[in-house]
């Protein structure tokens, strides 16, 4: 069919109360023999947004016939495109996205081009919520001293930001301290569907995002299509690219049964992950499905969905249902119910208990009455331990290997204590911040209400937490103070410790701030293995404080009573948490509430007039509306600026062209082994004194206590190429256990900071590689895990397997990836790292997945090894991109 004959054939008119609307009706399509009643609802979602879109150039007819026969062209591995309806940032990805933008409009100035045209084609909203750090906590006044301090380090970046809002069409911004974007877009942004006017008609179509964080997925509990990309990518399609991606796997999750009394939906979901990543779902689509998703409420999912990331999958699709409608009414959406409903069921994408089951690649049933209390770490989020097993599974941690995932210690480092100055102890194992933070529990009422019933019971009973133990609370949404506040259970928890301390990301991103000096002192001169418990999703080395090594996850309930306990190091199904009043022995159960209890708090204080008067102001905030910011289309970049710097990707010098002299006499930057995340690759958190980034910003005067975190600096690529694989927790095996952000340089077999390194070998005119094994780039959608690799030189990561962001990331910053074939890696290969690597095979005349030669010579031997690998450029589209020198080069040459 033509572009006019699909258009003409499955356009179709929907009436409701009293208005016409017209849409892309997909079953039309069942006509022509394709069963799309049968297919996944989230490949329904892609296929109806592919058909809104045809223009027969960047959309085709082959791509609306490839995914309406998704059964069978799933195993063709074929790419489509996509075109969301909006992005949405956060502020660490969304800042160095602008500044890209910034930056290309000043390439196109020199060019002579047109500057408009590098502007947002669809809306943007950008939520800060990253730059919160909790350096103050536990009283009354520590939300304003923190708010405070974050304006004073971040004024810079915030006044690019006004400049940007300013400068750019389709772009807002949430100021710091309303909320978390995740949570943000759950309860506001989010729309379900969306109308526009087009040639004299209404057109209805569902809302649709990408989001430059890996946890954007959590909009897919409210049967939203979204997921997270990297920065560069979203740059693409802010100035009217498609994404493209390869044809999914639809992995479906059959839910039946309900949760137990005392089971939460962060237990569900920390069981999820374990299921799924060690099922293996990197690259495809999860979707719920079954009777059971009745039992299970649209925060809930939305616990389970933002998860995503930790699970390996680009979406953890539910499709929209009556819950979903409810959902909307109850936080003041409710204005379009009737429409949403006829639309998605005109589409057939809306949910009953007796729809049929989906088609989908392979189906796992999980029972929700066998789910435990659970809670996951101490280092990767897909390591679940349920509860009644904890003290033994720590027990065994602490001598466990590190190359098994353990610490490597003796046995005696179990009972290993110290005095701290103010009276009290610590010791291995002792719980030293325990965080209700993250958008993926406190978007949820059920968790967050029975957290402060565990404190208020917890304080009738007469438990305090210990003195070392630093608390926090940082919701993403104002609207859980109100309730918290309403229900007096935010005074419970004040009563032990848990004060609000911010809006925003806080401790599940790295701002957890300093502990007590005290606890510190402990730490560094004793080298104590300590602990954290939080209601985050990520738990990885390095992340969470730089001085606690075991980081455990868990629901907001149970850091409540952690903290009170003091320790990890306990059985909390038969140890007691401590003693009550006159000494009496207080249990978990003790404390624990009800299904019933939880429910009535939640009934009596939540309601769509509490969300409608936060949300409101959303975009309001004084301090934010009194900064002065520059106007003008072209932005004035400041030289002596340590935050805000002119990306250099489209100067002259910084060209990305290929050569074959690139992938000759390659030296390994490093060589790492198994999951190294892009928290590895490009930390987020403090920035080292002695570290080249340290160096760098004491060398520009700017005093340590100002000195602000990664994260925050991420608009200065001198800052960030310092910081990249600065991780003090990574694992290099070129340094012979030295840990930290260093390596060897190999022609003087000197140890030093990555960054010198890359630097000497930059002056030596050497390409380099980084070899690492499975799982390569997990975590968060980090674009400056791509963006620092390629600046310092890497022309290539030779990894076991990659996850899909990070992958993507490399390629549109015009790095290589490259996968040892099934069966080989670096030690069956017996690579060391030291040897002179060669890539044959690699020409213009690249095709996805294709194979080529490495030749490693060792320089201790006469013959060269050659083994075979996989070029990781998975379509035609990524090449173009790769061969480019990246997405931005690419999306500029077409521009100009």
């Amino acid at each position: 069919m033509s572009v006019s004959e699909v258009s003409s054939t499955l356009k179709r008119t929907l009436h409701v109360d009293g208005k016409e609307y017209r849409y892309f009706r997909i079953n039309e399509l069942e006509t022509n023999g394709y069963p799309v009643s049968t297919l996944p609802f989230s490949i329904k979602m892609l296929l109806e947004a592919a058909i809104r879109h045809l223009d027969g150039k960047h959309i085709t007819t082959t791509h609306i016939e490839q995914l309406a026969d998704w059964e069978h062209m799933q195993w063709e591995k074929n790419e489509v495109p996509f075109k969301p309806a909006r992005i949405v940032f956060q502020d660490f990805t969304g800042i160095p996205a602008i500044v890209d933008l910034a930056a290309m409009r000043n390439a196109v100035e020199r060019k002579g081009g047109d500057i408009s045209r590098i502007n947002p084609q669809i809306p943007v909203d950008l939520v800060i919520d990253h730059s919160m750090i909790v350096d103050h906590f536990g009283h009354n006044e520590s939300l304003s001293d923190n708010l405070k301090l974050e304006y004073e380090r971040n004024l810079e970046r915030y006044r690019f930001v006004k400049w940007a809002q300013n400068s750019f069409s389709n772009f807002r911004a949430v100021p710091p301290s309303n909320g978390i974007v995740h949570q943000v877009n759950l309860e506001y942004l989010a729309t379900s569907i969306v109308t526009k006017n087009e040639n004299g008609e209404t057109i209805v179509y569902p809302d649709s995002l990408v989001g430059t964080d890996s946890h954007t997925p959590m909009i897919n509990g409210l049967g939203t299509i979204g997921w997270g990309v990297g920065g560069i990518e979203a740059e693409a399609a802010m100035l009217g690219q498609p994404l493209y991606f390869v044809i999914p796997e639809v992995i479906g999750i059959k839910l039946i049964g309900k949760l137990q009394e005392g089971v939460t939906a962060t237990d569900l979901a920390l069981t999820i992950t374990s299921l799924l990543r060690k099922k293996g779902v990197v690259g495809k689509f999860v979707e719920f499905f079954g009777k059971g998703l009745t039992n299970i409420s649209l925060t809930d999912r939305a616990t389970i969905a933002n998860m995503a990331p930790e699970y390996g999958a680009t979406m953890g699709y539910f499709p929209v249902d009556d819950v979903t409608l409810d959902y909307l009414e109850l936080t003041g959406r409710g204005d379009n119910k009737s429409l949403i409903k006829a639309y998605y069921e005109a589409q057939g994408l809306f949910r009953t208990d007796e729809t049929p089951d989906p088609k989908f690649t392979e189906t796992i049933v999980l029972d929700l009455d066998l789910i435990k209390p659970t809670i996951a770490g101490p280092k990767r989020p897909q390591d679940s331990i349920e509860l009644s097993s904890m003290k033994d599974e720590f027990t065994s941690i602490i001598t466990r290997p590190i190359a098994s995932g353990g610490y490597g210690l003796d046995e005696e480092e179990l009972f290993k204590h110290v005095e701290l100055k103010e009276g009290g102890s610590i010791g291995t194992g002792s719980l030293v911040l325990a965080a209700i933070t993250s958008c993926t529990n406190t978007s949820n009422p059920s968790v967050m209400v029975a957290a402060g019933l565990v404190a208020k019971k917890a304080r009738e009973l007469g438990l305090q937490k210990p003195a070392y133990v630093k608390t926090s609370i940082t919701p993403g949404s104002r609207v859980v103070t109100k309730y918290l506040e309403t229900s007096g259970l935010l005074q419970a928890l004040e009563e032990i410790g848990f004060y609000i301390d911010g809006y925003g990301c806080a401790t599940c991103c790295g701002n957890s701030g300093a502990l007590l000096e005290s606890v510190e002192e402990a730490i560094k001169d004793n080298n104590l293995l300590v602990a954290s418990v939080l209601s985050g999703n990520r738990n990885f080395e390095g992340r969470v404080h730089p001085l606690i090594k075991a980081n455990y996850l868990c629901s907001p309930p149970l850091v409540v009573a952690y903290a009170l306990a003091g320790s990890v190091n306990i059985d909390l199904y038969s140890e007691p948490i401590g003693n009550g009043r006159e000494g009496n022995p207080v249990y978990l159960k003790d404390i624990w509430p009800s299904t019933d209890e939880i429910n009535k708090v939640i009934s009596s204080t939540i309601n769509k007039e509490l969300f409608k008067e936060e949300y409101d102001r959303i975009f309001e905030n004084e301090v934010w509306s009194a900064i002065d910011a520059s106007k003008g289309q072209i932005y004035s970049w400041d030289n002596k600026s340590t935050y805000i710097q002119e990306a250099p990707y489209f100067l002259e010098e910084s060209s990305s062209e290929k050569s074959e002299v690139d992938f000759k006499n390659m030296k390994a930057l490093l060589m790492l082994g198994d999951s190294i995340t892009t928290d590895h690759i490009s930390p987020v958190g403090q920035i080292p004194v002695k570290s080249p980034a340290g160096i760098y910003l004491t060398e520009k005067g700017i005093p340590v206590r100002q000195f602000n975190s990664y994260g925050s600096r991420r608009g200065n690529h001198h800052v960030m190429v310092r910081g990249t694989f600065a991780n003090i927790r990574i694992r290099n095996k070129l340094t012979a256990g030295k840990e930290g952000g260093y390596t060897k340089y190999l022609p003087s077999g000197e140890i030093m900071p990555v960054y010198d390194a890359a630097m000497k070998y930059k002056a030596d005119n050497q390409s380099l590689l980084i070899i690492a094994g499975e799982e390569y780039g997990t975590g968060s959608s980090r674009d400056w895990a791509a963006k620092g690799t390629a600046l310092l030189g890497v022309k290539a990561v030779l990894a076991e397997s990659f996850e899909r962001i990070h992958r993507s990331n490399l390629v549109g910053m015009g790095v290589l990836p490259l996968q040892f074939c099934e069966g080989e890696n670096a030690e069956n290969l017996q690579l060391d790292g030291t040897e002179d690597f060669e890539l044959r095979g690699l020409n213009e005349r690249i095709s996805p997945g294709q194979k080529i030669q490495v030749i490693a010579t060792k320089h201790d031997q006469f013959e060269p090894l050659e083994f075979t690998v996989i070029v990781r450029l998975d379509s035609v589209v990524e090449i173009e991109y790769y061969q480019k020198g990246g997405i931005l080069q690419t999306v500029l040459e077409n521009l100009l």
